[in-house]
């Protein structure tokens, strides 16, 4: 599977907006991706707090691996985020699961969560199917 994963990190390596704001991806599996982020002063708001488009971009990032990385067809068509907590970790974790894989398009939860275990936003995405 470490082989795999590193196929899938290059072939997704060009979604260059979340690599190059340090978004890796760390697991993935049948309809399952998780991506990460360490955070750093890049991510923060003019409050301190992180950038909302932090948690949406890995979110994001997250359904596309989902949805793509057994077969380049799917992008996002609705987008539905609610931010329920403040992260006072160091690090965000987004974990995207494809509930439903229909013919022309799918449904994706993800959840997004700091390293001490906080729910910091809960996101769920459907996808079209090119």
């Amino acid at each position: 599977m470490n082989e795999m994963l590193e196929k899938v990190r290059q072939q997704f390596a060009n979604d260059r907006f979340a690599t190059e704001n340090d978004m890796v991806i760390d697991e993935i599996g049948d309809g399952y991706a998780r991506c990460s982020v360490v955070l750093t002063e890049r991510h923060r708001n003019a409050m301190g707090g992180v950038m909302g488009g932090v948690h949406f971009t890995l979110a994001d990032f997250a359904f596309a691996v989902a949805s793509n990385w057994q077969e380049m067809k799917t992008v996002a068509l609705n987008t539905d985020i609610s931010f329920i907590g403040a992260v006072k970790g160091s690090k965000l974790t987004a974990e995207a699961v494809i509930v439903k894989d229909g013919r022309s398009t799918n449904c994706c939860h993800i959840t997004v969560k700091d390293d001490l275990g906080n729910v910091v936003a809960d996101v769920k995405t459907i996808g079209f199917h090119k």
